[in-house]
C-alpha cells in the first residue's frame, strides 16, 4: 500500500481559499484601476533572474543577500527568485529603453520571495503591485507617487492612513555634516528598523554593526525623533531648517526643498494635511535609495508596518546601462494589506465569483436551467447552476453557505406559468417574476446588495 503524503504548506507561505482570493482579485482590480488612470502601462518580468542582476547594487553584508532564494538552475547558472519587482524593472528598462523611450511610466502585479521571518501579515512568498516612473528627477514625478497612494488607499476603502515621507538626501546630509558618511548604508539600515525593534535595539545594531559610540547613535536617532519634538510637518520642516543653518548640507537643503514642495502641492490638489507627513525615521532598508522615500499605515492597525512603500533610485539602472535612468515609485504589499483589511474586518463573506444561484429542479428542464444562467451572463451577471439533482432546501443551504445573493427556482408548476421564482438570498425573501422580468428582478437585488456593502 502506497504510503500518503501528509499535506501542508512551508512556514512562511499560504493557500489562498475563495473567501480570501475573491477579495484579493477585486484589490488588484481596483489597484489596476487606479494605476491606469495616472497613465501607467503594464509589463512584466521573470520570477527568475539572475543572480548578479538582483544583487548587483546590495552590499555584501546586506540582510538581502541572506534572504533571497538562490540556487544553480540544470544550467548552472547562478539564479534567484526576485526579492521585489524595482530591480528587475531597472533591468528591463536599460534592455528595452530604445524601445519604450523616456520618461516611461510602468506598473506590474506579481509574487515575489524572500526567506525572512514571518509575522503579522508577513510572508515569504508575496505580491506587490508596483508602480514606477523612470527616466527623469523631476520632483513632480516624487510628488505623483505620493498622489497615487492617497487615491489607492481610498480606492481600496481606507480613511484612516497616513503617508509617511522623508528624504535619503536628508538622511544624508545630517550624516555627513556629523562626519559619518562612511557608515550611511549601516547606520540608515539600522535606523529603517526603528519601528521594528524599538529605540534601545537600535541603537545597539548601530554600535555593533556600525561602530559608533552610543553618543553617536544616540544623535542619529535625534533626527528620526524630530517629528514627536516638533508636532507638524511645517514645524518639523523649521527645526530641521534651524539645524542645517549651523551645519549646511546642499544634499539636506535640497531635500528639504522637494519634501516641502511635495507637501504644498499635495495640498493644492486636494489631499487632507494630515494623510501625508514627515518622518525622518523612515529610511528604506534597500541600498539603491537615493531621494525621496515613502511608508504607508493603517492608523487603526499600526503594528502590522507600511502597506505601501517605495522611493527614489536615481542609480539603480546604472548597473546596466551607461545612459542615465533615474526612477521613482512606490509597491503596495499585497497580501500583508489583505491580512490587514481581514483583521479589520473590511472582507466581504463570499465564497462564490457569481452572484447568482440557478437550483436544479428538474433533471429534464438542466437545458432551460442553463439557458438562463446564460441569459444572465449575457447581461452581465454572473450565474452558477448546481449540478446535481439534490432537494431544494440543501441547495438553497449551499447557496447561503458559499455567499450567493440570488437564488433562482423553477419547477413544474413555474415552467407551466413561464415564471420563476427569484429569492433573496440574505433577506431571505421570494418574490415570483415572469421569466422575461427575471434578469430585471435579479439585477435589483444584487445592485442593492452592492450599495449596501459600500
Amino acid at each position: 500500500m502506497t504510503n500518503l503524503i501528509g499535506p501542508r504548506t512551508l512556514k512562511g507561505f499560504r493557500d489562498y481559499p475563495p473567501e480570501l482570493m475573491i477579495p484579493r482579485e477585486h484589490l488588484l482590480e481596483k489597484t489596476r484601476q487606479v494605476y491606469r488612470s495616472y497613465g501607467f502601462v503594464p509589463i512584466d518580468t521573470p520570477a527568475l533572474e539572475y543572480t548578479e542582476i538582483l544583487l548587483g547594487k546590495i552590499e555584501d553584508e546586506s540582510e538581502m543577500r541572506k534572504i533571497i532564494y538562490r540556487f544553480q538552475d540544470h544550467g548552472g547558472r547562478d539564479v534567484a527568485l526576485r526579492f521585489d519587482l524595482t530591480v528587475p524593472f531597472a533591468r528591463f528598462a536599460a534592455q528595452h529603453i530604445g524601445q519604450i523611450g523616456i520618461p516611461f511610466k510602468r506598473y506590474q502585479m506579481g509574487p515575489v520571495w524572500r526567506g525572512e521571518n514571518t509575522g503579522h501579515g508577513r510572508y515569504r512568498e508575496f505580491w506587490q503591485c508596483d508602480f514606477d516612473t523612470i527616466g527623469t528627477t523631476a520632483n513632480a514625478a516624487d510628488i505623483e507617487v505620493a498622489l497615487v497612494i492617497h487615491d489607492l488607499m481610498k480606492a481600496l476603502g481606507f480613511e484612516r492612513f497616513e503617508i509617511r515621507v522623508n528624504s535619503r538626501l536628508l538622511l544624508n546630509g545630517f550624516l555627513e555634516v556629523n562626519g559619518l558618511a562612511g557608515k550611511a548604508g549601516l547606520l540608515l539600515r539600522s535606523l529603517d528598523k526603528l519601528s521594528k525593534i524599538g529605540r534601545e535595539k537600535v541603537v545597539e545594531e548601530m554600535t555593533r554593526e556600525a561602530g559608533v559610540t552610543p553618543d553617536i547613535a544616540h544623535a542619529v536617532l535625534w533626527l528620526a525623533e524630530v517629528p514627536e519634538a516638533a508636532g507638524d510637518n511645517a514645524k518639523i520642516l523649521k527645526l530641521l531648517g534651524q539645524y542645517f543653518d549651523s551645519r549646511p548640507s546642499e544634499k539636506a537643503k535640497e531635500g528639504m526643498h522637494r519634501l516641502s514642495e511635495l507637501l504644498e502641492v499635495t495640498r493644492q490638489a486636494g489631499v487632507p494635511e494630515d494623510r501625508i507627513r514627515i518622518d525622518p525615521s523612515i529610511a528604506r532598508g534597500l541600498d539603491y535609495y537615493t531621494g525621496t522615500v515613502f511608508e504607508t499605515f493603517l492608523l487603526d492597525l499600526p503594528d502590522i508596518g507600511s502597506v505601501c512603500s517605495g522611493g527614489r533610485y536615481d542609480d539603480l539602472a546604472g548597473l546596466f546601462t551607461k545612459q542615465k535612468l533615474p526612477g521613482v515609485g512606490a509597491s503596495l504589499g499585497l497580501d500583508r494589506l489583505l491580512a490587514g483589511m481581514e483583521e479589520l474586518k473590511m472582507l466581504k463573506d463570499e465564497a462564490t465569483a457569481a452572484p447568482v444561484l440557478v437550483v436544479q429542479f428538474l433533471a429534464d428542464r438542466l437545458g432551460d436551467y442553463q439557458g438562463m444562467a446564460r441569459g444572465l451572463r449575457a447581461a452581465g451577471i454572473g450565474a452558477d447552476v448546481f449540478p446535481e439533482l439534490k432537494k431544494v432546501g440543501q441547495q438553497l443551504q449551499f447557496a447561503e453557505r458559499r455567499g450567493f445573493k440570488v437564488a433562482l427556482i423553477a419547477g413544474p408548476d413555474e415552467f407551466a406559468q413561464k415564471v420563476w421564482k427569484v429569492k433573496n438570498l440574505a433577506l431571505r425573501q421570494e418574490t415570483t417574476v415572469g421569466e422575461d422580468q427575471v434578469i430585471a428582478a435579479v439585477q435589483a437585488i444584487v445592485q442593492q446588495k452592492s450599495i449596501s456593502h459600500g
